[in-house]
């Protein structure tokens, strides 16, 4: 039985999304124009952007007297509470371990929101088993956390496949560990020339597909 090892924003569960619901409330509640919400997007850099400096760009632009700490814990809480799991990628990850596939989470983060996103949302019921890097002591591309991650469910790294939208720490990961892999483009032309996805698809359904059909 191979490992299906998954990314989880983005991949597994929308990210942008409920960025952008929370980001529109709260831009709605301290009274910024709704245009704002662009700024706000962009400046978050897809989650790539730290959230204390998140934070400090948002206390900034607006003047806000919010303290820094209680603006962190609203962008890890607003984000987590408008995420949800897509009735589709449930089923996906269904067939996949009907097939014979067992689903892995490996993931960067910390434990606080990306375990709540995997549990509140209910993904918890789909996959084996999940690996969050601020809890692993190492992050994607390291292959050390794909190991990790095959080690928690007690079975070998050989046969897996991943499935991401990083094309840095998901495709890079795959390659430095080499895994084959599938790249969801989101929109996204591939320019890396030190690697490439072994397949490029442009959403989880499609790469569980991909990956039943190899």
């Amino acid at each position: 039985m191979p490992l299906l090892l998954l990314d989880l924003d983005n991949t597994l569960l929308d990210r942008a999304g409920p960025f952008r619901r929370w980001g529109e409330r709260f831009l709605d509640s301290i009274g910024a124009p709704h245009t704002d919400i662009d700024w706000l997007v962009s400046i978050d850099a897809d989650g790539l952007t730290d959230r204390w400096d998140l934070a400090d760009a948002i206390r900034d632009r607006y003047e806000l007297r919010i303290p820094s700490i209680d603006l962190v814990e609203e962008l890890h809480d607003g984000v987590v509470a408008q995420t949800r799991l897509d009735p589709l990628t449930a089923c996906a990850l269904r067939i996949a371990d009907d097939a014979g596939w067992v689903p892995v989470v490996v993931c960067n983060g910390t434990v606080r929101v990306e375990d709540a996103k995997i549990r509140r949302t209910g993904l918890d019921q789909y996959v084996a088993d999940w690996v969050i890097s601020e809890e692993a002591g190492v992050s994607k591309p390291n292959p050390r956390i794909f190991a990790l991650a095959a080690q928690r469910v007690r079975m070998p790294l050989r046969g897996s496949w991943v499935i991401g939208d990083s094309p840095e720490a998901d495709i890079g990961g795959a390659a430095a560990v080499g895994l084959p892999s599938v790249w969801l483009h989101r929109g996204r032309t591939w320019s890396d020339v030190r690697f490439a996805p072994s397949r490029t698809v442009d959403g989880l359904i499609a790469a569980v597909a991909t990956v039943l059909a190899r």
